[in-house]
Formats: C-alpha cells, structure tokens, sequence
C-alpha cells in the first residue's frame, strides 16, 4: 500500500483492529478485497421518487449516474402525492397505470446497468399501511368508558360508547367493581376556578373533558397556576397533556394549601422517559393523597435536564406548552399510559403511598359482566352495599397511516397479527413482483425494507389474548382494567400484569411483524434490512433484528436535534449478537440542507459510523429529478444530503465512493470484537445503551475526566441553547457523539438484552460466547440507567 492510501485508510484499519479482521476459512483474500471491491461491499442509495413527478428519461439519468459512481444499488421509495399543480404533467401517482409503466421501465434499466434494486414495505417511507388495510387490520389499541351506579339498582341500559376510529370498535369485556374511595371526584366533577401569573389568561380549558379543543397555555420563562376548589379537595392523581410534546409540562413543582397563602410542597413531576414520537397519550402522574383547596404548580427552567434520544423533548428550547392539567381522586398506576404501551416510555413503579392496597380492586370484587350485556346494552343487577363503576373496555383502531406516502396511502397494518402483515406484504410488494415479472424482479430487485418506524405504538389485536395466554401462562382479561391505568389487586400486581403485557407486544413485534415479513421476502427471493423499531413502539430495540437480515441504523449530518447514536447502537449490537454480518447505515441525513455539503467535510462523520460498527453506508438522499435539462434537481423539502446526480462535485466524488467501497470491503470481513457485554436491563421498552450511560457504572475506564465532564453536562447548570443547523434551537448539553469519541478508552462493548442473556450466551473458556461467534471477556450489569428506572425489579429469569 502506497503512503497516500496509508494515510487515508488509516482510520478504517484501526477499526478493523478493533471490530474484526479475524478472517474466516472460504473468505476472499484482503488484499483482493481492497483491490477490488466485491459487490457487497458497494455502498446504496436512497432513491426517492417525490410528489409523484417521475419521467422515463429521468430514470434513466439516475440510473447510469449512480452506475457511474459506483453505487451497488438503491433503495426505490414513492414519497407523497403530487403537489398542485403537479410537478410533471402526467404525474405518476403510486399505483397508477403510469406508475407501474415507470416502475418496469426502472427494473429494466437497473438490470442493464448491473445495478440492484430494493422496495420500501409501503408507499411512503414509514411503515407499513396502504388503502387494502382495514380498520379491523390496523393496528389497535385498548379504549373504555366508565359509568358510576348505585348498588343495590338494576339495570337496563346503553352503556356509552368508547371512543372509535370512523364506526369502528370491538368490546372486549364489560366489569364491574366496587367504586373505591375518592374515584367520584375530579375536576370534571368538581371544577376549580384557575388563576395565574399571567395576566388576562383564561386558564379553564386546562380541566375540560373535551378532546377536540385547541387552546394552548405557553409561556418561556416562569410562571405558576392555581387552582381554587369550593371545597377541600383530595388529588391522588394528576393527568397532563400536552398539544405535542413539552417536557417541561411533566416537571411542574406542585404545592398544597389551605388558605392559599401558605403552601406546602408537594414536590416536582418527572418526566417517563419517551421517544420523539409521544403525542398519542397524555401521562399521568400518580401522587400519595393530598388534600386541600389550593393546588399550585409553578414552571421553572431550573434543573432540566439535557435531551437525549430516550428523553427527546427536552431536546429543545426549555419552555411549557400545556394542553390539559386535570386532577382526581382516584388512585391510579403511576404513568400508566407508557406502560400499557400507549407509547414508547418507561417510569418508575407506582409504590403503596400512590395506590394504597385499600384503594386498589380485589380480585374477587372484579367482576366480569360482559355476559350480561348484548348490543350495547347492559341488563344487571348491582349489589347494595356500594356504588359500583361499570367499566366497558374495547379495542379501535390508532389512526395512524404510511403519511409519507401519495396514491398508496392507508392504515398502518396491525404488527401483531400476522393476517394483516401477510396482506400487507402481498398488496404491497408482491404486486410489485408481479408488475415487474417474476424473472425480472429475480435479476434486479433483490431487497425488501421496513425504514423509519413513524406510526406510533399499539397494545392491542385479535390475536393478543391468545398469544398472552401461551406465552404468559395465563389470561389477560381478570387484569385488564390495569390499561386504563386502575391498580387491579395491588399496585405491584397491577405493574407486573402490565410489563407482561409489554413482554408480550414485544415478542410479538419480533415474531408477527418482522418474523413474517422476513419470510415473505425469503420466499420472493429478496434479503429483509430494517431499521430501528424504538423509540416509537413499544419494544426491545434490539430484538428484531433477530429476524432482519441486514439491521439499519442512521446518523445525520450537522443536525444534533435529530442524530441517532441510539439507533446506531441499536442495530451494532443487535447484528453482533445476532450474527449479522452486514450493519446498514442510513448515512449522512441532514434537517435542513445548506448546499455547501462536500466529501472533505462528511469523511470523518462517516469515518466514525465505520468505527461505531457500520459497514455498508446508504446515502441519504438521491431525490429524483425527473428533469435531464433543469438543475439542481428535486430535494425532501431540503432534508437529507444533496446525493445526486446533479451535485457539482458528482463526477470526483466517484472518488470518495471508492474509499468506502475500500473501508467496506474490509470491514465486512471477519467478526466483531468486543471486550465488554452490557446488559441492558430487563425493563421494556429497552435500547443499547450509549457510552455516556457507562460513566457511572464503569468509572474505571471512563476516567475521572471524562466523569466530571459528564456530571456537568448532565448538571445543565443556565440551560444553555445552540442553535445548529442554522434556525433550529435545541439544547446544548443534548447527548452527542462528538462528546464521547472513545469514552471507554479503547475497550469496545457490545450490548446485550435479555434474548441474549437468556437464550443466547454461554461461557466458554472463561469467556461469554455467542452463536455468531461475538466473545467476551467481561458482562456488565450498569447502575443508573435512566431506562431502567427500576433497578431493583428483575425477572425471575434473569
């Protein structure tokens, strides 16, 4: 190797020091592979075709351009409808007659060109809906009503609806219990008059049951709320909404008082750990009893914490956005909108001052009373003694669609219940198969996707309570009130009821939805990659890839609001302990484009993606131009880095292509190597953990700088802003890759989860080996990780 090529490959032989290199009897020879870069080791492209504007000739300009660059193929991906007016006259609307023409004719050009070709799970880039899906097939979640009586009176009537996505719902059971103390009472039932700093505020939407409203309080220094009851008032329990996500909104200081001068502290929310996408329930805070007729909660700044992928609305500038702040009197399991998997969150177990055993349900007063009620019409007979709530529970639809898609647009499948995935599956990309020709799509499209998981998370299907009672040993349906967050025998049993709920969606995930996706596309012929399914449902982010033949993560170029050192992690640890080979990347993604983008300014940030444990990079984006005589071209809305075939520096950047088809052909050889396996904990929903989560755990090899470094960070002492790129303001202590280059002073570890821990690893020699061949010398059970925030509870198993 000459000294040019040393130096400039110098990074990646490193890395392959310390990631693999151990080579493999049948592999090619390194030297060759440097040469002359296999197929494999060519890096892809995402090929967007936007707003329906698509021509024949532009396809063909793609094609041959990323032919020339020396791209191994593309990812082919339908963004949107067409604008008005459209784009292209004609335009190509997904599914059309036309559509299908230019879909053929670009399976026809890449087979010319030797170029392979991979298809999207949907129209659109997330996740996996279409106009063939159903409500019934969509995914679904847990909905009720509740209705107070009196004991003692029989009744004949219509038990009120729950809500429903356009008609539709499914009772699923139909009790009754005892109504425990201080349920009656909330202010809806009793409804303070609300005051603030802020002057001529009418605060009162705050406490309304309406769900359609818009008003919003906002405010981006301090401020306090008041809330005054006629009478005094006993709060257990304090439900906050937010009209999209405000983490300040669940960090209100809350304060008692009986005259509403004194107040005493009753002290300050905390926010459930949460993903970007966490706007599909509100969270409800529960509280040991507190009783009083002032109720004041103040909004500071102080002590935010930074942002992070697993706390991402703390990401942004620290002000309060507040939609809903109602109380009641009601005991209730603490945050329990995340833990029956409403959304991707976790929090800490309710203890026995919050939901006292008096205030939860017996068992043996829980009585199923679904045999007396047909057509929405409850015939019983209440026992005296008490009031009693009549609780009717069903299941609708989520609402959520492939919204990034244009003529193909439609509910999100159900990913639990392998019907509507097989439907998907086969309305979708097996009609693609056919259009193009079996033969055809042999040759050529030779890869099927699921990308970017956008469509929010779901706790129920038709298939849950059987597939809970085989794998959980028991029924879900004595317990189910737990959903609707009412501590069922006791608040322990209500949380350990709703983690094997969790449990269960998620092995669902991994076995339904990616399970049968992956069969599909073996059986078409085609290899499955897939990208992260956290932080948006419910799930263990590693597990998947049990059933992805390539694991994907992503990484963005300059925006660190939006970078993805989770998701990278996550996919690096779940190919290693699952014996995947090739670790995707979609690489280089960017939240608002600024056209000065080059190859001398992106090597390094994809030089770290090498060294994190990726070896095969997909350019985010090549955007269709379907233009050969107008420049640049189209882009996403300016998202994404101008990769295309219109970029002035397309021709010399052949060159650095070539370096990463080099630093891939090495990388893919051998087998990881790591010295650590981490566990990352039994709570679910669960992620890899990042190095910055290590500090506390492994204070010996992080070093003291690096600690007192990360306790300022953490410390966010002024709550300091920057504004990067340019017109995004976002935290300045957010966790960011660049602060932890080789934080672990060069031990490298791998995460592990509990199918790993479990299933997978055995000692061998003194060292924790997997059946991908990954070894380690050394499990760590890290402390203090905020997505465990239980450290105490453990499965039996584990």
């Amino acid at each position: 190797m000459n000294r040019y090529l040393y130096l400039l490959f110098t990074p990646v032989l490193l890395c392959l020091a310390a990631c693999g290199g151990q080579r493999t009897d049948g592999e090619a020879d390194l030297e060759e592979s440097f040469a002359h870069p296999p197929e494999a080791a060519k890096p892809w492209v995402f090929w967007y075709w936007m707003n329906a504007a698509v021509s024949r000739e532009g396809i063909t300009a793609d094609l041959e351009a990323m032919q020339q660059a020396g791209l191994g193929g593309a990812y082919l991906m339908p963004i949107r409808g067409a604008q008005i007016p459209p784009l292209v006259d004609p335009p190509a609307e997904q599914l059309s007659p036309l559509w299908w023409e230019l879909l053929r004719h670009a399976v026809r050009e890449a087979d010319r060109l030797g170029l392979k070709l991979a298809m999207h799970g949907c129209d659109g880039f997330a996740l996996a809906g279409g106009p063939w899906i159903t409500p019934e097939l969509s995914m679904q979640k847990v909905v009720w009503t509740a209705t107070t009586v009196e004991g003692g009176a029989t009744l004949c009537d219509t038990l009120a609806r729950p809500e429903c996505y356009e008609g539709y719902y499914r009772d699923i059971a139909v009790y009754a219990f005892p109504t425990p103390a201080g349920a009656e009472y909330s202010t809806a039932t009793r409804v303070p008059k609300i005051t603030s700093s802020l002057p001529e505020v009418n605060l009162q939407f705050l406490v309304s049951e309406e769900k359609e409203g818009q008003e919003m309080l906002r405010c981006n220094d301090s401020c306090r709320i008041v809330y005054e009851f006629a009478q005094p008032f006993t709060c257990r329990a304090i439900t906050v909404g937010a009209k999209g996500n405000s983490y300040q909104a669940q960090r209100l200081l809350v304060e008692a008082s009986d005259d509403g001068v004194a107040f005493r502290p009753l002290g300050r929310l905390q926010p459930p750990r949460h993903g970007w996408q966490n706007t599909d329930a509100d969270v409800t805070h529960s509280l040991p009893a507190a009783t009083a007729r002032y109720f004041r909660f103040t909004f500071d700044r102080r002590g935010s914490e930074p942002g992070s992928e697993d706390l991402d609305a703390a990401k942004w500038k620290p002000s309060l956005k507040l939609h809903r702040l109602r109380l009641s009197g009601a005991a209730a399991i603490h945050q329990h909108e995340g833990k029956a998997a409403y959304a991707w969150r976790t929090g800490k177990a309710t203890t026995r001052r919050q939901a006292p055993d008096s205030l939860c349900i017996p068992l043996d007063k829980l009585l199923n009373i679904s045999g007396y009620f047909k057509k929405g019409q409850l015939r019983w007979k209440a026992p005296a003694g008490s009031r009693w709530t009549i609780l009717r529970m069903g299941h609708t639809s989520t609402g959520h669609t492939n919204a990034t898609g244009g003529g193909g647009i439609g509910l999100e499948c159900d990913k639990l219940n392998p019907k509507a995935i097989q439907l998907q599956f086969d309305s979708w990309f097996g009609e693609i198969i056919r259009q193009v020709g079996r033969e055809a799509a042999a040759r050529t499209l030779t890869g099927f996707h699921v990308d970017s998981w956008e469509c929010g998370s779901q706790n129920w299907s038709p298939v849950l309570r059987k597939e809970f009672r085989q794998r959980r040993g028991y029924d879900p349906l004595p317990y189910l009130p737990a959903v609707a967050g009412i501590p069922v025998g006791s608040a322990d049993l209500a949380e350990r009821f709703l983690y094997d709920l969790r449990q269960t969606i998620a092995e669902l995930v991994v076995d339904n939805f990616y399970g049968t996706m992956q069969r599909k596309a073996h059986q078409a012929g085609c290899t499955f990659s897939a990208e992260c399914v956290a932080p948006t449902m419910m799930s263990d982010g590693m597990a998947h890839y049990r059933n992805t033949d390539m694991p994907m993560g992503e990484f963005w170029l300059g925006s660190p609001t939006h970078d993805k050192p989770n998701d990278m992690l996550d996919a690096v640890s779940g190919a290693h302990i699952y014996g995947k080979n090739v670790v995707q990347a979609e690489a280089f993604t960017q939240l608002r484009m600024r056209w000065n983008e080059h190859p001398a300014m992106l090597k390094a940030l994809g030089d770290r993606a090498y060294a994190t444990g990726a070896n095969r990079l997909v350019y985010h984006v090549f955007a269709h131009n379907p233009f050969t005589d107008r420049q640049p071209g189209v882009t996403l809305s300016g998202i994404g880095l101008f990769f295309q075939r219109d970029q002035t520096w397309w021709k010399p950047g052949r060159a650095w292509v070539g370096y990463a088809q080099r630093c891939q052909a090495l990388l893919q050889h051998g087998r990881p190597v790591a010295d650590l396996a981490v566990f990352a904990g039994d709570e679910l929903p669960a992620r890899a953990l990042l190095p910055e989560r290590l500090a506390s755990s492994l204070p010996g090899i992080v070093g003291q700088d690096m600690l007192e470094r990360e306790l300022q960070r953490m410390a966010n002492v002024g709550e300091p802003t920057r504004e990067a790129p340019a017109g995004v303001l976002g935290a300045a202590n957010i966790a960011d890759p660049e602060r932890y280059v080789d934080m672990l002073r060069g031990y490298h570890y791998d995460s592990f989860n509990r199918d790993a821990l479990l299933r997978l690893a055995k000692v061998k020699e003194g060292r924790i080996t997997l059946p991908g061949g990954a070894s380690y010398a050394l499990l760590a059970l890290p402390t203090g990780n905020p997505l465990a925030p239980n450290p105490s509870r453990m499965s039996a198993e584990v």
